[in-house]
Formats: structure tokens, sequence, C-alpha cells
């Protein structure tokens, strides 16, 4: 099944900055991980035009789980951009709530380091 949030992040991977906001309410809120918060599609427009024109890219964004209850979307997934020449990667998730048939609001979270197995001592720990 393709929703509006499978939509949203194939548009990120395409650089399709109206077919993102196609997928989005006009009062929408999207929340990334690290902070900012862009309350309406011009607001969100204006961020991914001012990204995409300083260079940043999206490499990848794969889901790897995902899920829906009523009005609300989620999606685990992996991504990859680069910003000002520096590849990043990291694990997410987003959070999507729908209004009628557009996404109203989007909430990322994100890993702050690798995954890895604990094996019983804190000493794996840095």
């Amino acid at each position: 099944m393709v929703t509006q949030l499978h939509r949203y992040i194939d548009a990120w991977r395409r650089h399709d900055v109206g077919a993102v906001l196609a997928t989005l309410t006009e009062d929408c809120v999207v929340i990334e991980s690290y902070g900012p918060v862009y309350r309406g599609r011009p607001h969100v427009e204006q961020w991914m035009n001012a990204w995409f024109a300083a260079g940043g890219r999206v490499d990848a964004w794969d889901i790897t789980t995902y899920a829906a209850a009523d009005e609300f979307l989620m999606a685990e997934w992996s991504f990859e951009c680069t910003w000002r020449g520096q590849v990043g990667r990291f694990e997410g998730c987003s959070i999507a709530r729908i209004h009628g048939d557009r996404i109203a609001y989007l909430r990322e979270y994100a890993t702050t380091a690798p995954l890895y197995d604990w094996t019983g001592t804190w000493r794996d720990q840095q």
C-alpha cells in the first residue's frame, strides 16, 4: 500500500519540491529530528528550496518498517544525504497524522549513534 508518507519520502528522494508539497495540508507541521519546525506549506517550500540551493542532496531514504492505524502512519527508515560536501547516514522514524488525504503533522526521530548489540557490560559504551 502506497500512502502519503511513502509519497513524501519518495518525492524527497527525487528532489521534487512540488510533489512533497502535494502530500501536505496547507497548515501542516513538519518537525525534523534535530529541532527545526516548519509550519505550513509555504515554510516547507522555503526550507526545501534553500536546502537544495545550498547543495543539499538526498542520496537514499529507504523505508525498512511501515505501519498504519486510523489516521496515523509510521515508518522506520535508513537515510543518507550530502550536505555541504559531507555524506551523512543515520536511521530514524517518521510519525505522521493524516487529515483527509494529506499529511497534517509529521515528526521525525533519528538515532544519535551507530546501533550495536549490548554484551552485558557497560564497557561497550563510549
